[in-house]
Protein backbone atom coordinates (compact mmCIF):
# COMPACT_ATOMS: atom_id res chain seq x y z
CA UNK A 1 0.00 0.00 0.00
CA UNK A 2 1.60 3.26 -1.12
CA UNK A 3 1.48 6.36 1.59
CA UNK A 4 0.71 9.60 -0.19
CA UNK A 5 1.84 12.58 1.24
CA UNK A 6 -1.09 15.11 1.44
CA UNK A 7 -1.05 19.14 2.10
CA UNK A 8 -2.44 18.34 5.15
CA UNK A 9 0.01 16.00 5.69
CA UNK A 10 2.82 18.27 5.39
CA UNK A 11 1.16 21.15 7.05
CA UNK A 12 0.60 18.80 10.55
CA UNK A 13 4.01 17.68 10.45
CA UNK A 14 5.49 21.64 9.83
CA UNK A 15 3.00 22.68 12.66
CA UNK A 16 4.52 20.27 14.69
CA UNK A 17 7.85 20.93 14.26
CA UNK A 18 8.24 24.29 13.86
CA UNK A 19 7.31 25.15 17.64
CA UNK A 20 10.29 22.57 18.59
CA UNK A 21 13.17 24.05 16.54
CA UNK A 22 12.11 27.84 17.08
CA UNK A 23 14.49 27.91 20.21
CA UNK A 24 17.09 26.04 19.23
CA UNK A 25 17.43 27.98 15.85
CA UNK A 26 17.13 31.45 17.44
CA UNK A 27 19.87 29.98 20.18
CA UNK A 28 22.02 29.12 17.40
CA UNK A 29 22.15 32.54 15.60
CA UNK A 30 21.98 34.64 18.52
CA UNK A 31 24.53 33.63 20.43
CA UNK A 32 26.89 33.00 16.68
CA UNK A 33 25.95 36.79 15.90
CA UNK A 34 27.51 38.03 19.63
CA UNK A 35 30.22 35.66 19.54
CA UNK A 36 31.29 37.14 15.95
CA UNK A 37 30.54 40.56 17.04
CA UNK A 38 32.93 40.12 20.55
CA UNK A 39 35.39 38.68 17.94
CA UNK A 40 35.22 41.20 15.73
CA UNK A 41 35.86 43.60 19.19
CA UNK A 42 38.59 41.89 20.07
CA UNK A 43 36.73 40.46 23.16
CA UNK A 44 36.24 36.81 22.74
CA UNK A 45 38.01 35.78 25.69
CA UNK A 46 34.93 37.26 27.94
CA UNK A 47 32.38 35.30 25.62
CA UNK A 48 34.03 32.14 25.44
CA UNK A 49 30.38 30.73 27.54
CA UNK A 50 28.89 31.82 24.36
CA UNK A 51 30.75 29.56 21.81
CA UNK A 52 29.95 26.47 24.42
CA UNK A 53 26.65 27.28 23.54
CA UNK A 54 26.57 27.94 20.63
CA UNK A 55 27.96 24.18 20.13
CA UNK A 56 24.99 22.75 22.23
CA UNK A 57 26.99 22.54 25.28
CA UNK A 58 24.18 22.96 28.21
CA UNK A 59 26.28 22.56 31.05
CA UNK A 60 25.29 18.84 32.49
CA UNK A 61 23.77 18.52 29.19
CA UNK A 62 26.17 18.03 26.49
CA UNK A 63 24.85 18.03 23.42
CA UNK A 64 27.84 18.80 21.19
CA UNK A 65 28.22 15.60 18.86
CA UNK A 66 24.31 15.77 17.77
CA UNK A 67 23.02 19.39 18.38
CA UNK A 68 24.20 20.47 14.58
CA UNK A 69 22.60 17.60 13.08
CA UNK A 70 19.23 18.05 14.83
CA UNK A 71 19.34 21.55 14.16
CA UNK A 72 20.06 20.93 10.08
CA UNK A 73 17.64 18.06 10.37
CA UNK A 74 14.88 20.07 11.69
CA UNK A 75 15.87 23.18 9.32
CA UNK A 76 15.36 21.03 6.08
CA UNK A 77 12.43 19.38 7.18
CA UNK A 78 10.74 23.02 7.77
CA UNK A 79 12.02 24.46 4.45
CA UNK A 80 11.10 21.18 2.59
CA UNK A 81 7.52 21.55 4.06
CA UNK A 82 7.60 25.42 3.86
CA UNK A 83 8.76 25.25 -0.14
CA UNK A 84 5.84 22.37 -0.72
CA UNK A 85 3.52 24.12 1.16
CA UNK A 86 4.45 27.30 -0.80
CA UNK A 87 4.04 25.75 -4.47
CA UNK A 88 0.92 26.01 -5.70
CA UNK A 89 -1.34 22.96 -5.44
CA UNK A 90 -2.11 21.55 -8.77
CA UNK A 91 -5.73 22.94 -9.26
CA UNK A 92 -8.33 20.65 -10.37
CA UNK A 93 -11.02 21.21 -13.31
CA UNK A 94 -14.51 21.44 -11.50
CA UNK A 95 -16.76 18.64 -11.78
CA UNK A 96 -19.88 19.72 -14.24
Amino acid sequence: MTSVITAKKLRQLHRFIAPIMVLPILLTAITGSVFQFAEMTGHEDTFEWLLELHKGDFGILNLESIYPFLNALGLLVLGATGVFLWLPAKRRAPKS
